[in-house]
């Protein structure tokens, strides 16, 4: 079966980490979204539904998990090893999510960032990772990425990372209460024989 024994899966780079989410970071997470609430307003999806809300923590995380298991999904935080810190600080979120098998072999992929740590290359180097690991451990053939045209520092992400542009997809998702166009970006593993992680990290130098 596609999918099958895909998850769960912790893939790191230097102090950098993508790992599970799960129930135990209700907390470290709810401090991180809370900081970052306003940096974080213009992009957040939202329910279209008259009077609906997004789902809580708990539910996010087991619907996350349900997912993970059918192999449709691989729901990541963002962590950063710090000094000082005995453990791993969650920094930001990142899914790979609408897996596609069969004859597609194809994801999605959304990401965000705790703001206070924007600027340092943690967003193109998740996604980076997460790519890599799609393509290579997965076999998928194919990662878009989609992003508000008012979204500079999302864009900055992909520009980086050489995915391309294929165009503006017209009011695609519901966002911050509003049906909103997105500039869709993506990769075929053609495009990147080499893989994304290693040529990001020679270009920055590390």
């Amino acid at each position: 079966m596609w999918g099958q024994a895909i998850w769960p899966v912790t893939l790191e780079c230097g102090d950098l980490l993508l790992r599970p989410i799960k129930y135990a970071d209700r907390g470290e997470w709810a401090r991180v979204r809370t900081r970052n609430a306003a940096w974080l307003a213009p992009w957040e999806a939202s329910n279209p539904v008259r009077g609906g809300g997004l789902p809580t923590f708990s539910a996010m995380v087991r619907s996350l998990n349900q997912q993970a298991r059918a192999g449709t999904a691989l729901p990541f935080v963002i962590a950063e090893r710090v000094p000082d810190r005995r453990r791993p600080v969650l920094v930001g979120q990142l899914t790979v999510s609408s897996i596609v098998w069969g004859s597609a072999m194809m994801a999605t992929l959304g990401y965000w960032v705790d703001e206070a740590r924007a600027g340092r290359g943690i967003a193109p180097t998740a996604v980076a990772m997460a790519t890599d690991h799609c393509f290579t451990a997965l076999g998928l053939h194919r990662m878009e990425i989609n992003i508000r045209p008012e979204n500079g520092p999302s864009l900055r992400v992909v520009e980086k990372l050489g995915f391309r542009d294929e165009g503006v997809r017209p009011r695609y998702l519901h966002i911050d209460g509003a049906w909103a166009d997105h500039r869709c970006f993506a990769l075929t593993t053609e495009e990147v024989p080499d893989g994304l992680l290693g040529p990001w990290l020679e270009r920055r130098g590390t």
